[in-house]
């Protein structure tokens, strides 16, 4: 089903909007450096970033390498994030990327899409994350919040992962680009959310238009 769309005028207001309300938006998952943010965005799946930062704090006292991470060990690993949902697969993984990042990329996170999904546990959404917050390259990552809410909105269309995060690459304007998902998460997340949205509190109730997805 095709939604109606916002006319690039009407784009760049929903933009500034969010520009005047929230200047520089940084991520809510907390981490001391590149390497730790990769396994912060890595646990955060189907988790909140809440849930992962109270996990990690502890973590991160300790762990801050993939050599640290291999050295803890897979057993020793999961009594810290066993608070966080698919614990057991999401150990695995990490140690399985941070023997990957030792082996094959000197201990660094790698700065492209593609390097960065051969590591174990890495699909596109995360890969964009890391792209867009650690290496601020304009990248659109699309979770369930943006999924939800672009479409609604109309800023853009689809309704798969990669048909919006085309969509939105295509039509938000380039000044816009690198803080665009940060703004369209966390209106999801705080004002646009799935059960309940707060119409009444929205910055852009004018402008949207409202579509069912």
């Amino acid at each position: 089903m095709k939604n109606n769309l916002l006319s690039k005028k009407q784009i760049h207001t929903v933009f500034e909007r969010f520009k005047a309300q929230n200047p520089s938006p940084e991520p809510e998952l907390v981490a001391p450096n590149a390497y730790c943010f990769l396994v912060s965005v890595v646990l955060s799946a189907q988790s909140t970033d809440k849930s992962v930062n109270r996990a990690t704090e502890s973590l991160y006292k300790k762990v801050k390498t993939p050599e640290q991470m291999l050295r803890l060990g897979e057993e020793n690993l999961i009594p810290y994030i066993k608070s966080i949902g698919l614990y057991n697969a999401k150990a695995k993984n990490i140690i399985a990327l941070s023997k990957k990042l030792k082996e094959e990329f000197n201990s660094k996170v790698p700065q492209t899409r593609e390097e960065l999904m051969s590591l174990p546990g890495v699909g596109r959404k995360t890969a964009n994350v890391v792209l867009n917050a650690v290496f601020h390259k304009p990248a659109m990552p699309v979770d369930t919040h943006i999924l939800r809410v672009a479409p609604k909105t109309g800023i853009a269309e689809g309704s798969t992962p990669l048909e919006v995060e085309t969509s939105l690459l295509k039509r938000v304007p380039s000044e816009y680009l690198m803080n665009a998902h940060h703004w369209l998460l966390l209106h999801g997340r705080y004002t646009c959310t799935a059960r309940s949205p707060k119409c009444t509190e929205c910055l852009i109730s004018d402008i949207c238009l409202h579509n069912e997805v």
